[in-house]
């Protein structure tokens, strides 16, 4: 006989549901939309500095970080991070800036989308093998 977990799976779920709604309705949230680089490079581009001053990723006071991926006019998806997550991914990738917006005075971190979700990017746990 098949073991059906349907209500443990539901109550996940609906867990997951208010999460989200809690996040929309409670959290302090920093967006950023990138408009068609991220598809021709593979990178997303977080903000850490402009005219030599922390900015983006490294001034924010938001609990969470919503970067939405665009191609012209439409959104193609939207991540939400909790936005520690988005600074150490930041951290990690500073060796990659590079200058963009008015002037090229702003500095930002590329940091490669197949990457972003690959185990030694995710909290510590998971790298060991466990699940929380």
């Amino acid at each position: 006989m098949k073991n059906n977990k349907f209500d443990i799976d539901l109550k996940y779920g609906q867990d997951r549901e208010n999460r989200i709604e809690k996040i929309l309705k409670e959290g302090k949230l920093e967006v950023k939309t990138e408009r068609d680089w991220w598809f021709k490079s593979g990178n997303i581009a977080i903000e850490i500095e402009c005219n030599g001053k922390p900015s983006g990723v490294m001034a924010t006071k938001s609990d969470y970080w919503v970067h939405i991926l665009a191609d012209g006019d439409k959104d193609y998806c939207r991540l939400i991070f909790d936005t520690r997550t988005v600074k150490k991914l930041a951290r990690k990738y500073i060796s990659k800036i590079k200058n963009v917006g008015d002037g090229f005075r702003s500095k930002c971190v590329m940091i490669p989308l197949a990457e972003i979700f690959l185990a030694k990017n995710l909290d510590a746990n998971k790298t060991k093998g466990n699940s929380k």
